[in-house]
């Protein structure tokens, strides 16, 4: 994948497939340390640990539409080909987090991309899984809990037009302010 936050998308819709009712995903980065983590960490049906030891397999998958599942063994490609690392945790019945470390000046460092753009689509296309979203770099951390918004919207569905619009904008504003903007 060319980005990153396509990975994330990825990972996270196999958390949705599993039945979770919780995804946080939390994305931590320093140039100063040169590193890149991503995380994606859900409440869903979990794996056995044979099912782990496949998932990375690229002709392994619980789809029946098709025969290869490349989404996690693309995501572990990119991590380890930086020098970084990659590692899945499940628990049957409880879930499963994904985690790939990134070396950030490593010349086969692929971008992030749009990772607001991929947590505006997660929560516009599954509005009733809940959603943390943690985003941290040298200058500041900004979180994004679809819970908290619950709260305040009360009956008022994360899918609604202006909704989507205020969590776009929110999203934008935090990156910018963690990136050293405005």
């Amino acid at each position: 994948m060319r980005e990153l936050s396509l990975n994330v998308m990825d990972v996270a819709q196999n958390s949705v497939r599993a039945e979770a009712s919780l995804v946080t995903i939390t994305v931590t980065e320093s140039d100063k340390d040169d590193f890149l983590t991503i995380s994606i960490e859900d409440n869903g049906c979990g794996m056995t640990e044979e099912q782990v030891a496949s998932v990375i397999d690229p002709f392994f998958t619980t789809r029946t539409t098709r025969k290869v599942g490349l989404g996690v063994p693309l995501f572990k490609m990119s991590a380890e080909q930086t020098g970084g690392s990659f590692s899945i945790k499940s628990e049957v019945g409880r879930g499963t987090v994904t985690t790939a470390s990134y070396v950030k000046s490593h010349v086969d460092m692929t971008p992030l991309g749009d990772i607001n753009s991929t947590i505006a689509i997660l929560i516009r296309c599954n509005p009733d899984i809940d959603f943390v979203f943690v985003h941290t770099t040298d200058n500041g951390s900004f979180t994004l809990d679809t819970r908290e918004l619950r709260e305040v919207l009360g009956d008022v569905s994360l899918d609604t037009p202006d909704v989507v619009d205020w969590i776009t904008e929110f999203l934008k504003e935090q990156t910018e302010i963690i990136y050293g903007g405005v």
